[in-house]
């Protein structure tokens, strides 16, 4: 039990050293920060009654937030996590409201365990992903790789894409959408053939 709490104090102060980090605009620290944390978040916004298919779209803002916002974090207000975690449920909120969605208490959001072993977060094995992904997305028609990169990582929200692309925010919704769905799908096909 000892070990835990040790392990849990360990993970807080790391995660305090990447929000200063983060808040000199450090993209390195705020990458681990992504890397450490995103389990816990998408939990969290799950907890609140989040569906899943608006996850991507409620992470991508959370941590938009947090990046623009990391120089604002008080320690002795709240940890690291609680302080990120009350960001991802906000988002959430604020996006089911807009769906007049019900939501759950804050408690249950942030009941959610974070993982004990920080280098256990995600099983997910990103660096055999990463070159599946770069030749999937390359073979994207230029107008919808340009929109992905836009939306997903410079975080460009959908009402801009929608003036830059010149059409309604529902379709570059649809857009977006079916261009996951088909990156997805030649992912998942590439990681099987390899």
């Amino acid at each position: 039990m000892a070990g835990l709490s040790l392990e849990r104090q360990a993970q807080s102060e790391t995660l305090l050293e990447l929000l200063a980090c983060v808040s000199a605009g450090d993209a390195r620290a705020f990458a681990e920060l992504h890397m450490l944390t995103r389990s816990k978040l998408r939990r969290t916004a799950l907890a609140v009654g989040t569906p899943p298919h608006d996850i991507e779209d409620i992470l991508q803002e959370t941590y938009l937030k947090i990046w623009r916002n990391a120089g604002r974090f008080d320690s002795s207000r709240a940890s690291a996590m609680t302080w990120m975690s009350a960001i991802v449920r906000n988002t959430a909120i604020d996006h089911l409201r807009t769906r007049r969605l019900p939501t759950y208490a804050l408690d249950e959001a942030l009941l959610v365990p974070a993982t004990a072993d920080p280098s256990r977060i995600d099983d997910f094995d990103y660096a055999r992903a990463e070159p599946i992904a770069r030749g999937v997305l390359a073979r994207l028609p230029e107008d919808r790789r340009r929109l992905v990169a836009l939306a997903y990582l410079e975080g460009e929200s959908r009402a801009s894409l929608s003036r830059r692309f010149g059409v309604p925010v529902g379709t570059i919704k649809t857009w977006l959408h079916r261009t996951l769905l088909a990156v997805r799908k030649d992912c998942l096909a590439a990681s099987a053939a390899a």
